[in-house]
C-alpha cells in the first residue's frame, strides 16, 4: 500500500510598504522558485496614502531567508507564520460576561484560532466562567490609589504567559497613556456605537429615551484617544418605538459579542494590517 502523503505546511506572508511596481512580481516570483502553491492572495493599493498591503497564504518551506532581501528592496514591514498560529491572548473584563463568553465559547469548540492563556478582572465576579474553561484567573483590583501597581501586573501577566493580544471585553477602566503605549498595536476594544452621543452611564436609556433606530457596536485597537483607535469591525441593528430598554440592552449585547469574537478572530488569522488611523481587513 502506498504510504499517504503529509500535507505540506502553510504559511501565512502580511506585508505593508510604500507602493511602487514589481512588489507582487517579486514575492510571488520568489515563491515559485522555492516551489510553494499559492492557496489565497489578497492585496490592496491605498491610492490616498500611496501603501501597498498584502497578504498571502501559501504551503511550502519557510520563506523568511528567501524573502528578506525583497523585504529589504520594498521596505516592508512584514510577519510570517505558519497557517495553524495560533495567538496567546490575555482577556480582560469586568462584571459583565456575555463578550468573556461568548470568546470561551468560541475558542472551546474550535470556532475561534487563538489560545487564551489569562483573564484578568477588576473583580471576582466573572471568575467561574474563566476556571471553567480552564482559564487562569487573575482579581487586580483597580483604585485611584493603586492605578500604577495594577497595571503592571497586568503587564506581568501578559508577559510571563507570552501574550501576543489583549483583548479588552467589556473592561470598564480607562488604560493610562504608559499601558497604552505597552501594547500599541495588539490591545483590542469593544464599544456600543453610540459614541460621542450618550457617553457615561446608562447609553441604552439615554439612546431609549431619544428614540434611537440603530443599535450597534465597534471594535477597535485602542490608543490614547479613548475609543477612537483605528476600527476594525462593526454592526448594527434597527430597532424601533416598540423596543424596551431592556431589549435594547439584549440586541446590543448581542452585537457586542459577535463583533469582537469577528475582530479577534481577524487579527489571529493575520487579516487586519495597521493603515495609519484606519485599518485594511482582508476578509
Amino acid at each position: 500500500m502506498t504510504e499517504p502523503v503529509a500535507p505540506e505546511q502553510s504559511w501565512i506572508l502580511t506585508f505593508s510598504c510604500h507602493d511602487r511596481r514589481g512588489i507582487v512580481a517579486a514575492v510571488t516570483g520568489r515563491l515559485a522558485e522555492a516551489g510553494g502553491f499559492i492557496l489565497d492572495s489578497q492585496q490592496y493599493a491605498d491610492l490616498d496614502t500611496g501603501r501597498f498591503f498584502m497578504r498571502l497564504v501559501f504551503t511550502g518551506p519557510d520563506m523568511r531567508d528567501r524573502l528578506s532581501d525583497v523585504a529589504a528592496q520594498f521596505g516592508f514591514d512584514w510577519t510570517l507564520v505558519p497557517g495553524d498560529h495560533r495567538p496567546k491572548v490575555v482577556i480582560a473584563c469586568s462584571t459583565t460576561s456575555h463578550c468573556l463568553n461568548d470568546l470561551l465559547h468560541r475558542w472551546s469548540i474550535g470556532a475561534l484560532p487563538i489560545d487564551p492563556v489569562a483573564v484578568v478582572s477588576n473583580h471576582e465576579v466573572l471568575r467561574g466562567l474563566a476556571e471553567w474553561h480552564n482559564v487562569p484567573f487573575h482579581h487586580l483590583p483597580v483604585s485611584a490609589a493603586n492605578r500604577a501597581d495594577q497595571e503592571a501586573a497586568l503587564l506581568r501577566v501578559m508577559e510571563d504567559s507570552g501574550a501576543d493580544l489583549l483583548v479588552l471585553a467589556r473592561y470598564m477602566q480607562v488604560l493610562s497613556p504608559e499601558l497604552v503605549a505597552a501594547v500599541e498595536g495588539r490591545c483590542v476594544n469593544i464599544h456600543h456605537s453610540f459614541l460621542p452621543s450618550f457617553k457615561g452611564a446608562k447609553p441604552y436609556h439615554q439612546a431609549h429615551a431619544r428614540g434611537v433606530k440603530l443599535i450597534g457596536a465597534t471594535a477597535h485597537f485602542v490608543t490614547t484617544d479613548l475609543d477612537e483607535g483605528p476600527i476594525i469591525e462593526q454592526a448594527a441593528e434597527r430597532v424601533d418605538h416598540r423596543a424596551t430598554v431592556n431589549e435594547l440592552i439584549a440586541i446590543g449585547r448581542d452585537i457586542e459579542a459577535q463583533v469582537l469574537a469577528r475582530a479577534v478572530r481577524w487579527i489571529a488569522e493575520r487579516r487586519v494590517l495597521a493603515n495609519g488611523a484606519r485599518t485594511v481587513v482582508f476578509r
